[in-house]
């Protein structure tokens, strides 16, 4: 089996592999398994039994640009044709803790396979596009199965978060049954989890709920009480019925999962709109979880975090989109639908009015009157009524609102 051309003939990977030559070079892990699925390959990581040392001197002779990024660990960045490969030593681990591990180099691939976590990502292939598979990756890859390389509870003792990258792939290639040997060190290993890092964790759980149906991979979690270690009081049946009313609830423009392109080529990479369409998959179907103190539990940004206050807006739909906008009213009906919330047929006309409104006085309209907290009492008193009223209150009857409010 090979690799499609439009991989192998990159012209910057063949310089780096050129330059490495005679000695083995060979393409591994991510971009041998997407190529053979036909997916794109965002980026390509090379294995060699080259020392870091020598894969420095052997690109720089060629006239590439070498960045150290990861000297101490065997991994050196080789840049060509604009695109940076990361070529990292064969490696052999000595000894691990559940969060890392201490390696030695190795001059043998099968040594590097072994310590892989699983088997379609221990697929290795030369510069003419063969495919190397030493420990049963390819057959794992037809029939869409993930399971661990050699003994999985071996795998995730080396490195619990291995747990979460399992159900992770499941939920990405992942086809039918998983493999029971996997599920059950999986459950067997789960409070192992405590020893990784909260910011480890999140970013893992981005991943998976981003993919395009994680729902199987996180009811599976939920079964083998990986989900409660995580995020205990998730609920995986509310995310069900999110993710089954993503296309058909929400209009392109709130919630455009729908519409998420991406380059299909070789190498391609992300686009800003795409790592926006990523946010908005992974950040809802968090919020429909609805785990308690999950920010905190997956260590999320104080941009992350105020998205997900946003989404648990209590008020009405159309208070929603005045204040937090078109896109983040949509969302959040979707999050009532699912749970059980009866929308007004028209809620996708009641949230495009309500977005584009504006208060129709000011501090200016109630000054020689109002000042102070009295002033922000009155507004905020007017700024309510205008709302319930659906927008259409007059000005001269807010400022009577206003002004009854700042004054009493």
């Amino acid at each position: 089996m090979r690799l499609p051309e439009t991989v192998t003939a990159h012209p910057g990977l063949q310089q780096v592999l050129a330059a490495l030559a005679p000695h083995p070079a060979l393409i591994v892990g991510g971009a041998v398994r997407n190529a053979l699925l036909g997916e794109p390959v965002e980026d390509v990581d090379i294995a060699t039994a080259l020392r870091p040392q020598r894969v420095m001197e052997l690109a720089a002779a060629a006239g590439l640009k070498v960045v150290p990024t990861g000297i101490e660990h065997g991994t050196v960045t080789v840049v060509a044709e604009g695109e940076g490969f990361e070529v990292t030593t064969f490696r052999r681990d000595v000894e691990t803790d559940g969060r890392r591990a201490v390696v030695e180099f190795s001059d043998r691939l099968e040594e590097d396979a072994a310590r892989r976590d699983f088997t379609i990502n221990a697929l290795y292939a030369g510069a003419d596009g063969a495919v190397i598979d030493p420990v049963g990756g390819l057959d794992d890859l037809a029939a869409r199965l993930l399971r661990f390389v050699g003994d999985p509870d071996q795998r995730i003792a080396e490195d619990y978060l291995r747990i979460l990258r399992f159900f992770r792939f499941h939920a990405r290639f992942g086809r039918g049954a998983p493999d029971d040997a996997a599920l059950a060190a999986c459950a067997a290993g789960a409070e192992g989890l405590a020893r990784i890092s909260r910011e480890r964790i999140g970013a893992e759980m981005r991943k998976l709920l981003s993919a395009p149906d994680p729902v199987e991979a996180v009811r599976l979690m939920q079964r083998s009480g990986v989900l409660a270690q995580v995020l205990p009081g998730a609920d995986a049946d509310r995310l069900a019925r999110v993710v089954a009313a993503e296309p058909g609830l929400c209009p392109p423009r709130a919630l455009p999962l729908a519409h998420c392109k991406r380059s299909t080529g070789p190498f391609a990479g992300r686009s800003p709109a795409q790592d926006t369409c990523a946010e908005k998959k992974w950040s809802v179907r968090l919020a429909a979880l609805a785990a308690p103190d999950a920010a905190e539990r997956l260590r999320l940004s104080r941009d992350e975090a105020r998205v997900q206050d946003e989404l648990r807006f209590a008020g009405s739909l159309s208070e929603a989109a005045y204040r937090l906008g078109a896109e983040r009213a949509g969302q959040i009906a979707l999050l009532r639908a699912a749970g059980g919330e009866a929308l007004r047929a028209d809620w996708r006309e009641q949230i495009d009015v309500a977005a584009g409104q504006k208060l129709p006085v000011s501090a200016a309209d109630l000054s020689d009157r109002l000042s102070g907290p009295a002033l922000g009492r009155g507004l905020r008193a007017a700024e309510a009524a205008w709302i319930e009223s659906g927008f259409v209150m007059p000005a001269p009857a807010l400022i009577d609102v206003a002004l009854l409010a700042g004054e009493d």
